[in-house]
């Protein structure tokens, strides 16, 4: 069974053009290159919650701004997250994964893994009272 599977797959594999595997899997390693930081873990799991902007993702991990928009901008490219500019905010929010099916299953599974890990326990606690305003007055 198991190698009438692998030879569907392969065959399946063989009808693409060779240009097609290669792009799906840039795709895909880019995903998971994205996803090997765990400040960029924990930044996925802070964006199930609501949206963000990089000051109060910064505050949250207690990073510097110029990581926390490198790391952003990783995710990003990595069709994880998207940003959206509101006046002087730039607003992140998970990526809906239209454009990449690995970003889509992986963010539909992040939301029901790592829940009972320490540190994610702690950002939730946290993250309701992060403002934006009150970080720019500071």
């Amino acid at each position: 069974m198991v190698r009438q599977q692998s030879a569907n797959m392969e065959s399946v594999l063989n009808q693409w053009p060779n240009s097609c595997y290669e792009m799906a899997m840039k795709k895909f390693i880019k995903v998971m290159k994205a996803l090997s930081d765990p400040n960029r873990v924990k930044m996925m799991k802070m964006l199930q919650s609501r949206r963000l902007c990089v000051c109060e993702i910064k505050e949250a991990l207690g990073i510097a701004q110029s990581t926390a928009s490198k790391h952003l901008k990783i995710l990003e490219e990595a069709e994880l997250v998207k940003s959206v500019k509101d006046g002087l905010w730039v607003n992140y929010s998970l990526s809906d994964g239209s454009d990449s099916p690995f970003a889509a299953n992986m963010i539909g599974n992040l939301k029901h893994w790592l829940e009972d890990e320490k540190e994610i326990r702690e950002l939730n606690k946290v993250l309701p009272f992060i403002n934006r305003c009150e970080i720019e007055s500071k």
